[in-house]
């Protein structure tokens, strides 16, 4: 089986801008699916946990739903986002084609870049909405623990679905943002160069 570089072979036919910007899209391709990848799914998992414990404790932290269903729904664009750097590395290859006609142009590379940043913008925003109101919870939680006793009331205290739902949703920002900071690279690099096709 051919391996991605071979079958990316940079065409004599094709102008030096445009081998410019396909190796651009493979490589920043390949790194921004790679991080988002790995940090999308350690947050997936922690997000299992943390909402198994969750759903199996009979000492739920009240008001934890709201952060939890936005953290999934951050996870869900961010499967969405990985998708669409996974397209930079074909386009990559689409770029290359002998035949100019055949080359997406421009304004399609910028489109797919431009879409790629508004999934990872949505997807921050979830999570950021999540992280904001897991923190308040978990905040409230350590304000009202007494200083100088122990209470028997569990609901109280900090749970450890909470910090594992806490922890998948920082690490689900942290992918969002490299796929946004990737994508906005990328578009900055094929703004800058003249027609693909």
């Amino acid at each position: 089986m051919p391996r991605d570089s071979d079958l990316i072979r940079p065409s004599s036919s094709a102008p030096s801008h445009i081998q410019q910007i396909s190796s651009d899209l493979r490589f920043i391709g390949r790194v921004s699916f790679w991080l988002q990848l790995v940090l999308g799914v350690i947050s997936a998992v922690l997000l299992s946990f943390g909402t198994l414990i969750l759903l199996s404790s009979t000492q739920r932290t009240k008001g934890i739903e709201i952060g939890l269903l936005a953290a999934i729904a951050g996870v869900v664009i961010l499967v969405i986002a990985i998708y669409f750097t996974r397209r930079y590395v074909q386009f990559s290859k689409d770029i290359l084609s002998p035949d100019p006609s055949e080359r997406p142009k421009k304004t399609d590379t910028i489109q797919l870049i431009k879409t790629g940043i508004i999934f990872n913008l949505v997807g921050i925003l979830l999570t950021i909405i999540g992280a904001e109101a897991l923190i308040g919870i978990l905040l409230q939680k350590t304000l009202l623990i007494p200083q100088a006793t122990i209470t028997a009331d569990p609901n109280k205290f900090i749970n450890p679905a909470d910090v594992l739902i806490v922890q998948a949703n920082t690490n689900s920002i942290a992918a969002h943002f490299a796929g946004l900071i990737c994508s906005l690279w990328l578009l900055n690099r094929v703004t800058q160069k003249i027609n693909i096709s």
